[in-house]
């Protein structure tokens, strides 16, 4: 079982590279704008995630166990290596493993994941823990005889949640969300604790035949370095940065196998299939006098805050002065990413989003959740001073959603952006995707969150300061005037 987030259609643009005019009727009339693995097959059995939040984020990882009741294996081969204490993952050196997926394994992983995850939004009479375990039972009264069978009956168990988020994913759907690979090497890294007050990096799993995997690297194993730096203490967002690099290019990572196994340079070839989201051009306003940065952000994937702040800081070596940042039509994708390009504009301090779920556990790069009723809150704040000061005009228009309204509710909630365009899309809520045995996944609301100033969009939308485009003036007067909310 793994967990990701929603599939969005794939942008193909060059790497940061100028781009014809769009079409925008909010934008200036007059201006002069001058420009500068393979598909994913299936992961080991482990749970794995990424926070997505276009219509879905990916949640943290969930792991099962090797020996899943949900994985009926033969002829399989698994030495263990070493296993320090029964709380401690077992490194397990996999030798051609070969596993048989009943169809009823299927559903009743689909069943588990609901009911150890879902949070119930609506109408809570839609769902309660009796009503699903007598689900349960119905449904695995008989024997489920076909493959699409199996899948029918997943998508009549999540239609009966009543909750427009939660779905089914085939195979093919399931398959198009490599690109969400944070790393390019295909692995997911996971946050544990060391044992001494501390956090380690291990490998919560990997994609099989990637280029980690084909590389040496297993799941369990503990991340030392990247390219000579070391990892203690980083997040595992901030190591996914390190190890992504230019296609083809080779990344040296140490890495400690299992608990207590050896300790290995190994040196893997970067094969990310994401490109990149971002494109920028720089636009002289008020008769040249005037430079402002105009970049546009497609889509929360795994190259979009490297590739923003290179392009802001091309910009700012260009001259620009201001910046409009156009998240219209932007579903959302990577909530985790949404949460750090937020952070590039605010000052250290500053709340980017309130997370609400029965149990948050959060790093900077992944949500964890469990349970269903939202009794506890996190607020997610900048820990460094922004990557710029310069005055921010967002365009939003109603296909602004997910991880694009947190970027635009944080920048407008701190005063630090005007909203310009037409009323957000208002999807505020969480979801992850998680893989079942058969390369098919379900995707699950498992959390909540509101903006900055408390605001439940949700269902409501952002509705923008401007609807025109405004002079700069009226920004700086607007930005001015504003006031952030203060805690409590």
């Amino acid at each position: 079982m793994r967990l990701l987030h929603n599939p969005l259609p794939s942008p193909s643009p060059p790497l940061l590279t100028s781009f014809s005019p769009i079409k925008a009727s909010i934008l200036p009339k007059k201006s002069s704008f001058i420009s500068h693995h393979k598909p994913l097959q299936q992961l080991l059995s482990t749970g794995v995630s990424f926070v997505l939040s276009l219509g879905l984020l990916v949640s943290a990882p969930v792991s099962i166990a090797l020996e899943s009741p949900s994985l009926q294996s033969s002829n399989s081969s698994l030495e263990v290596i070493c296993r320090e204490n029964e709380a401690d993952e077992v490194y397990v050196k996999d030798t051609e493993v070969s596993k048989v997926v009943s169809n009823e394994s299927i559903v009743e992983e689909a069943w588990q994941i609901v009911n150890d995850s879902f949070l119930n939004t609506s109408d809570r009479r839609s769902w309660s823990p009796e009503s699903w375990l007598q689900k349960k039972d119905d449904i695995l009264s008989s024997s489920i005889q076909t493959r699409s069978k199996a899948h029918d009956i997943i998508k009549r168990m999540l239609a009966s949640l009543g909750d427009p988020y939660t779905r089914f994913l085939s195979p093919e759907q399931f398959s198009k969300m490599a690109r969400y690979d944070m790393t390019g090497i295909g692995v997911n890294l996971r946050d544990v604790p060391d044992g001494n007050g501390g956090s380690k990096l291990k490998v919560l799993g990997l994609l099989l035949d990637g280029p980690a995997h084909n590389a040496g690297v297993r799941q369990g194993d503990e991340l030392i370095s990247v390219n000579g730096v070391d990892v203690l203490g980083k997040s595992s967002f901030e190591a996914s940065s390190l190890l992504l690099g230019p296609n083809g290019t080779s990344v040296n990572i140490m890495v400690k196998h299992g608990n207590c196994g050896p300790v290995q340079s190994i040196d893997v070839e970067r094969q990310s299939i994401a490109k990149t989201p971002v494109f920028y051009r720089l636009e002289q306003i008020e008769n040249g006098s005037t430079s402002v940065g105009y970049v546009r952000l497609k889509e929360f994937n795994a190259l979009a805050r490297k590739d923003l702040v290179t392009a802001i800081k091309r910009l700012e070596g260009m001259g620009a002065s201001s910046f409009v940042l156009d998240l219209r039509d932007n579903l959302g994708g990577l909530v985790q990413a949404g949460i750090e390009i937020a952070k590039l504009f605010l000052n250290e301090g500053d709340t980017v989003v309130i997370l609400a779920s029965s149990i948050w556990s959060i790093s900077c790069s992944v949500i964890y959740t469990v349970g269903r009723d939202p009794q506890y809150t996190r607020n997610i704040v900048a820990e460094a001073p922004p990557l710029i000061t310069a005055p921010v005009i967002v365009l939003v228009n109603k296909s602004t959603a997910s991880a694009s309204e947190i970027v635009a509710t944080a920048l407008h909630d701190n005063c630090r952006a005007v909203l310009v365009g037409d009323k957000t899309y208002g999807k505020g809520l969480i979801q992850s995707v998680f893989e079942l045995p058969d390369g098919s996944g379900v995707v699950v609301t498992i959390g909540k969150y509101v903006t900055p100033n408390h605001m439940d969009i949700n269902g409501n939308g952002v509705e923008p300061d401007f609807r025109n485009f405004p002079a700069w003036n009226e920004v700086n007067n607007h930005l001015s005037k504003c006031h952030k909310q203060q805690d409590g």
